[in-house]
């Protein structure tokens, strides 16, 4: 099935009581029982909700996944993943990463005895490196959130498999229809689905999917356990969202790719980070991996002072200015202020994530009208 039927079809099957197209919203607490024990497969909807049910089944389809698991955000997803650790467990991740994902690591886990070894996921010397035999984990995102890095997926996997470790791809920059992690031999994706699969910055939400039944119902355990799961009216928000993800993603990266070239050929503008420039450092991974190159970017401007950015941050029409990505409008960023103001300042900068760096998030408006609007703000 190509992908923008099965977007469209993912778990949706007819309600059998009314033939109701769309999913309902079953939007119920608890399910009465035949006899104690005796139930039509749904006992508490902590536990199960029918809502909730088609939405993991889509999301594994159109993951090409066996098993999915929604959760009330993509922290609550990546915080589950964490917990199939124990005390003295080590995970390599990257040094560019998401200042939510640094955040729970660094102030949640570590004080669990978990540690996190940080390096350069672009070079797989440095990951290998970086494996001790304590390592359980390696957790990646690819595209970086915000400096576009690239991972290679397949050679992350090789390694990890020789050692018995778990990877577990943040796949949420691409979403499923430029990138399907699994493909490539990862153990477990992770979506925020607030973004690209919602796509309406109207829901909060978070998505694993997996091929391996045990590690399924290790998942499903916590899941059930931690009670960090979303409610009916979220699930069928996401469900809506993946009908319509194929034809965003396509704008979305149409969008991305004209903003890109035209941020690059501008004369104040410094360094524009997007993986779809052939001179990128990750373009032939992103190439083989990836069906397109999204609508994420960031830049820097020539005069790279903070006070030249906060004024373009504050003079966009069209843009607006918040935090999140991947819905339906276009929003521009500051990440040392806003989504990676927690990561300290002196290892942002280490990293390559300057006090200057914007972000775009770029939406699917008419092009020429994002174009024009960065124009009259850049100045």
């Amino acid at each position: 099935m190509k992908p923008a039927t099965k977007f469209i079809h993912a778990g949706a099957e007819p309600d059998p009581s009314t033939g109701a197209i769309m999913t309902p919203i079953y939007q119920t607490s608890t399910y009465v029982q035949e006899a104690p024990g005796k139930n039509k497969g749904y006992e508490y909807a902590r536990s199960q909700n029918p809502t909730r049910k088609a939405l993991e089944d889509a999301l594994a389809i159109i993951e090409n996944g066996k098993y999915g698991l929604a959760f009330s955000s993509g922290v609550a997803a990546t915080d589950a993943v964490l917990k199939l650790l124990s005390p003295g467990d080590e995970v390599v991740t990257g040094n560019d990463l998401y200042g939510g994902t640094y955040r729970l690591f660094t102030k949640v886990f570590e004080k669990f005895g978990i540690r996190f070894r940080y390096v350069d996921m672009t070079d797989i010397g440095a990951i290998a490196a970086a494996i001790t035999p304590n390592t359980k984990l390696i957790w990646t995102e690819t595209p970086t959130n915000p400096l576009m890095n690239i991972t290679d997926i397949a050679a992350v996997t090789a390694l990890a498999k020789k050692q018995n470790i778990l990877v577990c791809v943040d796949n949420t920059f691409a979403s499923p229809y430029l990138q399907n992690p699994l493909d490539a031999g990862a153990d477990i994706v992770m979506h925020s689905s607030t973004k690209y699969l919602g796509g309406h910055s109207d829901v909060i939400q978070g998505a694993l999917i997996m091929n391996d039944a045990a590690l399924r119902e290790q998942l499903y355990f916590i899941q059930k356990s931690c009670g960090a799961v979303p409610g009916p009216m979220d699930c069928f928000l996401v469900l809506r969202g993946i009908k319509t993800l194929h034809v965003r993603m396509q704008r979305h990266c149409e969008n991305g790719e004209k903003i890109a070239h035209f941020l690059r050929q501008h004369p104040k503008v410094g360094k524009v980070y997007w993986c779809g420039f052939e001179d990128h450092p990750g373009y032939t991974v992103a190439k083989q991996q990836m069906r397109g190159f999204g609508g994420m970017m960031s830049f820097t401007l020539k005069d790279d002072s903070v006070e030249k950015a906060m004024k373009l941050l504050s003079s966009t029409k069209v843009f607006s200015l918040a935090e999140s990505l991947g819905g339906v409008e276009s929003l521009i960023n500051h990440p040392a202020s806003m989504t990676h103001a927690s990561i300290p300042r002196e290892e942002r900068i280490r990293n390559g994530l300057s006090d200057s760096l914007i972000r775009l998030s770029v939406g699917i408006e008419d092009v020429d009208d994002l174009i024009a609007d960065l124009e009259q703000a850049i100045g």
